[in-house]
């Protein structure tokens, strides 16, 4: 069971007593930072003002106006009996990086491994692929399932539904052109990729096509990739082998 956040920040150094910023401030400093961070979380409870003035070696007249402070910024409420507890809503935001360089990535991807082409269908897709791109019951999406292999190892399975193109797309132009260039092709420009990595347990079907156990942790990528209209195009499901594949990002703050 995880531990609280009220544990959690009682493990906390105590405060420099060198420092010459004011006690208080550097208290309230690094709680606001937990609670803006989601370290401390909505309705969690923060430690009394005689634990913060014992694990951070303050008085406890200095404990008090740190707390007071971060009732004042709205981050927390304060209750006579019943402690403090965090009021503030984490909300964790998107890391936002140029397209470009994702895009060449992907492409340099497909250049450096074999694909192994398992379906392309007309399909109606699952109800969650179907609401994502808003679709009516009867309209369909292409599916495609490929398995990316590199120096003979399987690294990656691919589930994907694209809207704008159809079932005339052939294995071997699968197998020659890189999806992206597929799009281009068919008059589809990406502009706008959102994406979510998790962590999933690999099904039956796909352990054996990666071949690993039933069970194996593997890499989950969700990637919804949209036109300049910011119309849904493409919504992908991509399985990783964490030993036979990295995700790196190389990130820059923009002057």
């Amino acid at each position: 069971m995880a531990s609280s956040p009220k544990n959690n920040t009682n493990k906390r150094r105590p405060l420099s007593q060198t420092d010459p910023t004011p006690l208080y401030f550097r208290l309230y400093s690094r709680l606001k930072q937990n609670i803006l961070d989601g370290t401390l979380k909505h309705g969690s409870q923060l430690p009394t003002e005689k634990e913060l003035s014992q694990v951070h070696n303050i008085s406890r007249v200095t404990a008090i106006r740190a707390l007071n402070e971060l009732a004042a910024d709205g981050l927390v409420s304060r209750q006579r009996a019943k402690g403090t507890h965090v009021t503030h809503k984490y909300s964790p935001k998107p890391v936002k990086a140029p397209l470009i360089g994702m895009l060449q990535e992907i492409e340099s991807m497909a250049r450096h491994s074999v694909v192994k082409v398992i379906e392309i269908n007309d399909v109606l897709p699952p109800a969650e692929v179907s609401g994502t791109f808003n679709l009516t019951a009867e309209e369909t999406t292409l599916k495609m399932i490929r398995v990316r292999i590199r120096d003979g190892e399987p690294f990656g399975y691919y589930i994907s539904w694209s809207r704008g193109l159809d079932a005339s797309i052939s294995e071997d132009s699968l197998k020659t052109n890189s999806r992206l260039e597929i799009f281009r092709k068919n008059g589809i420009h990406i502009t706008h990729v959102q994406q979510t990595l998790t962590a999933v347990p690999a099904s039956v079907e796909v352990a054996s096509e990666l071949e690993v156990e039933p069970g194996f942790p593997l890499l989950k990528l969700v990637r919804q990739s949209f036109d300049k209209d910011e119309n849904l195009v493409d919504f992908l499901v991509a399985l990783y082998h964490p030993e036979r594949f990295q995700y790196q990002m190389d990130l820059t703050v923009e002057s």
